[in-house]
């Protein structure tokens, strides 16, 4: 079993960049594929982008993938979700999750943090 912290969120000004970092306790975390997800108000929850268990796979969303990068630490059970050039509508709750398969689908991933809310003002 898996659990799972966010920390970073908070309010940003549009143009701005966000670092969340996603804290794993735990054991086995390296056999993991990490998600990141994010929920904005009245919306379904989508895939931001996700990391292989070892790091050295990653995967991102076409609509975002020129502004992120995912990255892990496997011994520090850490996982890292950096965005650029904030939009207004990246306004969100984030979300990081861990699931046994490489998935892109939200309703596979077994284990979530709380959420952490960020806010981009314009």
């Amino acid at each position: 079993q898996v659990q799972l912290a966010e920390s970073g969120g908070g309010l940003v000004q549009a143009g701005g960049s966000l670092r969340l970092s996603c804290a794993a306790s735990g054991r086995a975390f390296n056999t993991y594929a990490m998600g990141w997800f994010r929920q904005p108000p009245g919306q379904e929850r989508e895939l931001l982008g996700k990391i292989t268990g070892s790091g050295r796979g990653t995967y991102y969303a076409a609509s975002v993938k020129d502004r992120i990068s995912i990255s892990r630490d496997n011994d520090r059970k850490m996982v890292t979700l950096e965005m650029l050039r904030l939009r207004p509508e990246d306004t969100a709750v984030y979300y990081c999750a861990a699931s046994e398969s490489y998935s892109s689908n939200w309703k596979t991933y077994e284990y979530w943090g709380q959420g952490t809310q960020v806010t981009v003002s314009s």
